[in-house]
Parts: structure tokens; sequence; C-alpha cells
């Protein structure tokens, strides 16, 4: 046997791979909106940031503690422009939601994931209209429709890309 592929044998993971391509992933999606150069008069890029939180917490379940989601709220109020606390408050709501539903089904298929993903997406726009329009920033409702559209219609590729990612997570 060969001197470098006996190396390679029995050989641990990085944790530093393990432990930042997930985070790296978020914070890129958070900060997504602000590179794509893309000017609308009302939203229409879904929230990155929040799709791929969720693309993660239905991928792998016990990556992260309920509170890391107040932690990439808190990076996502940054980048995105938001009253600061809006995705702190939605995100850390979402995740204690899906831990609730995740401890009362032990399996989920595809199709189960997508319709939580769409009523996640859903509410979370639905809850950041709602918070702006306490801080006197008004949204027409009728004008959320085709964010939650694009980004319900989405969700399956931002949840393909984690799966991706994940897998070069977790090879070597």
């Amino acid at each position: 046997m060969s001197r470098s592929y006996s190396a390679r044998l029995n050989r641990r993971r990085s944790t530093v791979k393990l432990l930042l391509y997930p985070v790296i992933s978020i914070v890129l999606a958070s900060m997504l909106p602000m590179i794509l150069p893309i000017i609308a008069d009302y939203p229409i890029l879904p929230p990155f940031g929040f799709l791929v939180l969720l693309a993660w917490r239905l991928l792998r379940p016990g990556l992260w503690p309920i509170w890391a989601a107040g932690i990439f709220g808190a990076v996502d109020d940054v980048f995105s422009g938001q009253p600061f606390g809006n995705a702190i408050f939605s995100w850390s709501l979402a995740m204690i939601i899906m831990e609730l539903i995740d401890s009362r089904y032990v399996w989920r298929e595809f199709w189960q994931d997508w319709f939580l993903a769409a009523f996640f997406i859903t509410g979370f726009i639905i809850l950041s209209a709602l918070i702006n329009y306490l801080f006197k920033i008004p949204v027409s409702p009728f004008l959320l429709l085709p964010q939650i559209t694009l980004s319900i219609c989405l969700f399956p590729l931002i949840l393909r890309s984690a799966a991706w990612i994940d897998s070069k997570r977790l090879a070597t």
C-alpha cells in the first residue's frame, strides 16, 4: 500500500470546516441582496439568509442550538436594512417552532419540508412587514406576494445548494 494512501485512512474531519461552512453560507446569503445589482420600489428579493438558515435547519436539525438563530438574525439585521431586532426575533421564533415540530414528528419528506418552509417564509415576510409598519414604514400586503412566491419557489434550489455544501463539508 502506498504511503500517501495510508495517510488518508482513518483521518479526522476538520472541525473548522465542519463549523464554518454552514455559518459562512448563512452570512454570505444575508449579504447577497446588497451585492446583487437589483433596484426595486418594493421588496422583490427573497430573504436569502433566512432561506439558507431554514435549509440548514431542515437538512441538519441538530447542527446548532436554538439561540444561534438570534446571532444569525443580528447579522442579517445589519445587512438587510430592517429595523434592528426584526430578524433576531423572527428567526428565533422560527427555530423554536421548528424545534417543537421536530420533537413531535420523527421524520419528514421533501413535500412536508417544502410546506414547512413555505409556512415559515410567508410568516417571516408578513411579520417583517408588520414590524416595519410599527416603525412607520408601510408596505402594502399585495406587494409582498411576489416576494413570498419567489421565495417559496427558490427554496428547493437553496435546499439543494445547502445539501451540496454539506456534502463538501463532510467530505475529507
